[in-house]
């Protein structure tokens, strides 16, 4: 098995969300031992909408997972496993809540 190093959860949003999505996340650092990345007001990286990023280890996933579920209300959440390949965790071990979005997966390549 692939050894994973840990889990990076992308918190999708826009202009009108943008509020929501922050509390989600500032919420998200106060209740967990996680890392709460910038809030991008643009795309960035492989990611197609606005978008902030949380990090946490793999010992964390059975709690961050389904308290994002519960309380996503609405937004997209795209998490993936952080391995030795960007690639491949991005696009075969993706875990979407809300719509799939397309990723640009060509950085990757």
């Amino acid at each position: 098995m692939t050894d994973i190093h840990g889990y990076h959860a992308h918190v999708y949003f826009d202009a009108d969300t943008l509020e929501q999505a922050r509390s989600l996340c500032e919420e998200a650092a106060r209740r967990f031992p996680l890392q709460m990345g910038r809030v991008h007001e643009r795309p960035v990286g492989p990611h197609p909408d606005w978008s902030c990023q949380l990090a946490f280890g793999p010992d964390l996933l059975n709690e961050v997972l389904p308290w994002l579920a519960m309380n996503r209300r609405g937004l997209v959440v795209f998490t993936h496993p952080v391995t030795d390949d960007q690639l491949v965790d991005h696009r075969d071990y993706a875990i979407w809540m809300g719509a799939v979005r397309p990723l640009k997966l060509s950085i990757f390549e």
